[in-house]
């Protein structure tokens, strides 16, 4: 008769039967499989399950199912989760190697943070309106890289490019202002066929969950060839996707109202909108340098979806949408060094060294917690990066 054990699970853990977050792991000696976190532990679900849908190297097959699916393996989990487990099907976070977890589609980064737009604007346009008259009418984004989409703990090389100098004429070389930008991502699982809009009522029928994001930038490089279009050069070289995906089901309690939009959005970005209660958390060699509030998002989730496909425009399983630079208000509350250091004008005290943006051999990670369902908290895992150096 095989072994099995059961995992014991603490109450303070954020990783309990509330949120059983899905990714991609390798066994040691092993090929890549589907597994959903509990405490410290990996379950293999090809083997907790006896099903072969999860004995991949991607969450693609199973998010392309649908929510019916979604719903119904979430269910076998838990109830699998709160019995016995063949011994085999356990394995240690900290013994396995974790993979990126989804096969990238497409990738679209929006912009839908008030508070960082502000700043941005008051940063980039100081005689000017910090806002562009397009951006409470829209959820402004553009399409990134799916190529350059890694799993957190890859390590970052140093982007080269074209800047400008103060003469005004352009150089090339490597980023001299390498930065961050805390986002949370929205993966799609069921698409939707070309020509055909997802309305905001239907988000939950298409988007299987959400993950950390962290969008590097190299705003010297941005801010050259971004004149008069958007971002290219300076975002394209990474972006780093957490390893573990929420399940959207997973964050019911975190719901929350919107905040208030105004003037009203034309009507195919309305709807019985909802926010997400989610602190995300910014440490950077170590020191927590920030704590951006989600909640304070102006532009919904919903209507990010709907804004990204009301042209006709598709999504596939595997397609990644992420939320923009979290951002709130305070200087503590900023989700990009940008911002926090005010453009490089107003250093950082980092471990009592002033610092602006990044320097070779610096780590970032970014967390983040939300409300769970029945008490407590969850924890969105984090998503870090080295660079180079």
């Amino acid at each position: 008769m095989s072994s099995r054990v059961r995992i014991e699970v603490p109450e303070d853990s954020g990783f309990g039967l509330a949120h059983l977050p899905y990714c991609v792991f390798r066994p040691l000696g092993g090929e890549p499989r589907v597994g959903a976190r509990l405490d410290d532990s990996v379950i293999d679900l090809a083997v907790a399950l006896d099903d072969p849908m999860f004995a991949r190297s991607s969450l693609n097959a199973f998010m392309t199912q649908g929510p019916q699916c979604w719903r119904e393996v979430r269910e076998r989990v838990r109830t699998a989760a709160e019995a016995e487990l063949p011994a085999a099907a356990v394995h240690s976070v900290s013994a396995v190697r974790l993979e990126l977890p989804v096969e990238i589609g497409d990738y679209v980064d929006f912009y839908a943070s008030l508070d960082h737009a502000t700043t941005m604007g008051e940063l980039l346009r100081p005689n000017g309106e910090a806002l562009l008259p397009n951006w409470r009418h829209l959820p402004v984004g553009y399409h990134g890289r799916a190529g350059t989409v890694v799993v957190s703990g890859t390590e970052i090389t140093r982007p080269s490019g074209q800047y400008r100098t103060d003469s005004g004429a352009p150089d090339f070389g490597p980023s001299r202002r390498l930065d961050i930008e805390a986002e949370l991502g929205f993966l799609v699982g069921a698409g939707s066929p070309l020509g055909s809009p997802v309305r905001t009522a239907d988000f939950d029928a298409h988007v299987f969950g959400v993950a950390l994001v962290n969008d590097w930038s190299a705003r010297d490089i941005q801010g050259w060839e971004g004149q008069p279009l958007g971002p290219f050069l300076g975002k394209s070289f990474a972006t780093t996707l957490s390893a573990w995906v929420t399940p959207l089901d997973a964050l019911s309690a975190a719901r929350i109202p919107l905040p208030a939009q105004e003037p009203r959005p034309l009507p195919y970005l309305g709807g019985d909108l909802w926010g997400l209660d989610i602190e995300v958390r910014i440490d950077w060699n170590g020191q927590r340098v920030s704590a951006p509030p989600f909640d304070r998002m102006y532009w919904s989730p919903a209507q990010l979806l709907a804004h990204m496909t009301v042209n006709g425009a598709s999504t596939r399983t595997g397609d990644l949408f992420a939320s923009g630079t979290v951002s709130g208000p305070a200087r503590e509350q900023r989700g990009s060094l940008m911002e926090m250091s005010r453009g490089g004008s107003e250093p950082i005290d980092l471990n009592g060294v002033r610092r602006t943006f990044l320097e070779d051999g610096d780590e970032v990670s970014i967390s983040a917690v939300a409300p769970a369902a029945g008490g407590g908290t969850l924890s969105l895992g984090e998503v870090r990066g080295r660079i180079a150096g």
